[in-house]
């Protein structure tokens, strides 16, 4: 803000910075332009050349200043770490990576305009020893190098590890092609966990980058080394004070490399092939402190499940994403940032610190109003960002965001963003677990929601009877997520539920977006037997209870990590025949991974829509094909949110009476 012609003012530290008498002369004909002022003697300005007197949202090249140690950083590195002990070599795990990095390292981000990407690469195999590869170009054959003392972990060779991929193109297609058959027969069902990320690490600081861990893993880590685990799954913890232990990492170790890595830049991916308990708490920790992501595939099996894994490693491997990444939030006076969820390392109380951030990801931020907000100028809050990019440079990105004030309550309740409170409130709730019982956290929320309600009926309202619920415009729907959120898997005591799964989910919704928390809590439920093959349109999404079934229907439901195609028992034959070619339901036999592509309007439409959910999403999601009354229609039937949970957890209905009767009593 201008305060004369060589001073102004930030309105974030309310200090008066000297400004050059060039720059001021471009915010001074800034502000009075934005006054509507015409100054005669100022005929040409380049202030909207200066994307930060004219945008909200703008990038600079950082300074030196800004870099470690004084100098610009290298682009980063990627290492693919694939667990080659017996259970993934036998289910053909090992042989559909490696035939799929032969492309998909054809397609690693770069910058746009640029021709091909920068992005060094390197290889690791492992099961109870670590394998490095030597992939230089010059070499007619790649190098295995051993390291088997894991407690100690270093990277036995810097030159020829990390490479880069066009020029070391031939000798990395024949290490891949090599690594199935070099442990075709092994024995081998023991792995280490901890060194593989420590590998990692120690490989990005001998080479002065940033990165990410691809890590391909199938069990829990039980051999010797740092980071062993132990089975600690106990189903009679559930729905008592200690069932919060089952969501905590095991310290020590890990704790240690999530700092380690968060240090050197290094994000870390999880691929996960589990057929039993493997500890996701513990093992999912470091990459929900480094930006990274975890990936869980039950039961693998090659044929049913290969492209739903292909469909997320491509998307992991190509997405946009930035490296060494440090975050503060700013606010003029009135209100302050004081909580932060994320897949985020926090070392001090405002430095958000990311290995890495990518597109799929998002920061949530609480605010507490703790002073006198001014009405006429409103408030201000800023987020910037320090990162490096996909091509070695480093960056600061910024957002400024001026938002209204107002001392009138039904305004606050008018423009409320139901969605982005529903993410709030999930990522609170899912860390509140770590240390309440899930009883305490469910009164808190249903507590929270009868105040909020309850204060804008007693102060916004028009006067009516008690026994009528009266609910903001704005959030109508805000019961219906509450109670969805409390339906969720880490939020429902029950034993029939994965304690992975669980904690998979927790750590999921930590680094989610709006949208994403959004659709996860209220999936759509898609008609598709009335289908308008003709229109571009996406039919219109029903609400999700069993009422809108209809035993001739068929219907698509997904929430951005399930999807489900249910089918009517009285599903007209020509629809199933368009849709399978097959004359009934009753020819349709186990898992179908895909639909079969039919030369008809009908099977080209659904296979349309299906394509394009799965290309929106940030994650690949499974088609899963139920028949009304099959079995396994049970896990198709805890995705309709609004009717009762089958592990617990009221119906949409129910929960709304239960509300409506907290608010009256709070009101009386």
């Amino acid at each position: 803000m201008l305060k004369n012609r060589k001073r102004s003012e930030c309105i974030y530290l309310k200090i008066n910075p000297n400004v050059s008498f060039q720059y001021a002369r471009h915010t001074q004909y800034f502000f009075l332009f934005n006054k509507a002022v015409k100054m005669s003697h100022v005929s040409s300005m380049d202030f909207y050349e200066r994307p930060e007197l004219s945008l909200g949202s703008y990038e600079f090249i950082a300074t030196m200043d800004y870099c470690k140690n004084n100098k610009p950083p290298n682009p980063p590195a990627y290492i693919f770490m694939i667990d080659v002990s017996y259970n993934n070599i036998k289910s053909g795990l090992v042989k559909l990576i490696c035939d799929e990095l032969k492309t998909l390292l054809e397609k690693l981000p770069r910058e746009e305009g640029v021709e091909s990407s920068v992005i060094k690469v390197g290889f690791v195999t492992y099961n109870k020893i670590l394998h490095f590869y030597n992939v230089k170009s010059a070499l007619a054959q790649p190098q295995m190098m051993v390291v088997s003392d894991t407690a100690e972990m270093f990277v036995p060779l810097l030159d020829g590890f990390l490479v880069n991929y066009q020029d070391s193109r031939a000798v990395i297609y024949n290490l891949l092609d090599q690594i199935p058959d070099m442990f075709a027969d092994t024995n081998e069902s023991e792995t280490v966990f901890a060194p593989v990320i420590q590998a990692g690490v120690e490989a990005f600081k001998a080479a002065e980058c940033s990165g990410k861990l691809f890590i391909f893993h199938s069990s829990m880590p039980t051999a010797e080394a740092p980071g062993k685990l132990k089975n600690r799954d106990d189903k009679k913890l559930v729905n008592t004070e200690k069932e919060k232990t089952l969501f905590q990492p095991q310290k020590g170790v890990y704790e240690q490399l999530s700092k380690d890595c968060v240090a050197q830049g290094c994000c870390v991916d999880l691929f996960l092939f589990p057929s039993q308990y493997v500890d996701m708490a513990t093992m999912a920790d470091v990459p929900s402190h480094t930006g990274g992501s975890v990936y869980k595939y039950n039961n693998f099996q090659v044929e049913t499940d290969g492209e739903h894994f292909l469909r997320d490693l491509r998307k992991d491997v190509q997405k946009s994403i930035g490296f060494d990444a440090i975050m503060r939030v700013r606010t003029s006076t009135g209100f302050r940032a004081t909580d932060f969820f994320g897949a985020i390392y926090m070392n001090n109380t405002t430095d958000i610190e990311m290995a890495a951030v990518d597109c799929d990801k998002a920061v949530t931020v609480e605010f507490k109003h703790d002073d006198t907000l001014n009405e006429e100028t409103g408030a201000f809050m800023q987020c910037a960002v320090l990162y490096t990019t996909i091509s070695g440079q480093r960056r600061l990105r910024i957002h400024n965001l001026s938002l209204n004030c107002s001392s009138q309550l039904s305004e606050l309740y008018k423009s409320c963003e139901t969605d982005s409170l529903i993410n709030f409130f999930a990522k609170s709730a899912y860390r509140a677990i770590l240390n309440q019982p899930l009883k305490n956290v469910k009164d808190i929320l249903v507590n929270q929601t009868a105040h909020m309600l309850a204060c804008y009926r007693k102060n916004c309202a028009s006067p009516s009877a008690a026994s009528q619920l009266i609910l903001p415009d704005a959030m109508k729907v805000f019961p219906v997520y509450m109670n969805s959120l409390m339906k969720t898997a880490p939020l429902v005591g029950s034993t029939e539920l994965s304690t992975d799964d669980r904690a998979h989910q927790r750590l999921s919704v930590m680094a989610m977006g709006v949208e994403d928390t959004q659709l996860l809590l209220y999936p759509r439920l898609i008609p598709l037997h009335n289908l308008d093959v003709s229109s571009e349109a996406l039919p219109a999404p029903v609400r999700c209870s069993e009422e809108r079934l209809a035993d001739s229907g068929m219907f698509l439901l997904e929430n951005g990590h399930s999807m489900f195609l249910w089918l009517g028992q009285a599903s007209p034959p020509d629809l199933v025949q368009n849709i399978f070619n097959l004359p009934s339901l009753a020819h349709l036999q186990g898992h179908m991974p895909a639909l079969p592509e039919l030369d008809n309007p009908v099977s080209k439409k659904v296979r349309s829509i299906i394509s394009s959910l799965l290309e929106k999403r940030p994650n690949s999601m499974k088609l899963q094909i139920v028949r009304q009354r099959d079995k396994p229609e049970m896990l198709f039937r805890q995705f309709l949110v609004e009717d009762k949970g089958l592990h617990g957890g009221a119906s949409y209905m129910d929960f709304l009476c239960y509300v409506h009767r907290e608010i009256r009593q709070l009101l009386t």
